[in-house]
């Protein structure tokens, strides 16, 4: 599957969110859209990025802007983290990786010296004519949230 260039329209997807709807790209038009992949729910990096999304998240939806976290999570985990940290935002599940592969993001990580391919923390900003804006991959939580936000205001 060919991935996304910046400047470029990104295509139409659809997934399953802890609302239990179907989300599709285009159902967002006219709105910022920012989707985060993470490794996994309920860990303490991911966590801490969902809190800091969460915590701003007035913000964004002052700007225009819709968020949504995704991993390989299935929607039961996915809706006991969201309630748990309140996250305001819908989280997608994606145990197909279908979405991971759409924007590149299942990488080879290695743990404990162990080799495993799994999700690079990143983050993907498209703009509401649904061209993707700006990506950051290899994202390191702190302060990473305030750096996506001051993007979306200048856009």
């Amino acid at each position: 599957m060919n991935t996304i260039e910046l400047s470029k329209a990104v295509p139409e997807f659809t997934c399953a969110t802890t609302n239990n709807e179907a989300m599709t790209l285009s159902s967002l038009k006219g709105k910022n859209v920012i989707i985060y992949f993470y490794p996994k729910d309920n860990t303490p990096g991911c966590t801490q990025e969902g809190q800091d999304f969460r915590d701003l998240y007035g913000e964004f939806q002052n700007a225009n802007t819709e968020i949504f976290g995704v991993s390989r999570d299935s929607i039961r985990v996915h809706k006991g983290f969201k309630e748990k940290y309140a996250f305001p935002f819908e989280l997608i599940s994606d145990p197909d990786e279908s979405l991971c592969e759409l924007f590149d993001v299942i990488k080879q990580k290695k743990l404990y010296g162990k080799e495993y391919m799994g999700i690079e923390r990143s983050t993907f900003l498209i703009n509401s004519d649904g061209v993707l804006a700006q990506e950051w991959r290899k994202v390191k939580v702190k302060g990473h949230v305030d750096e996506v936000l001051t993007a979306i205001n200048n856009l």
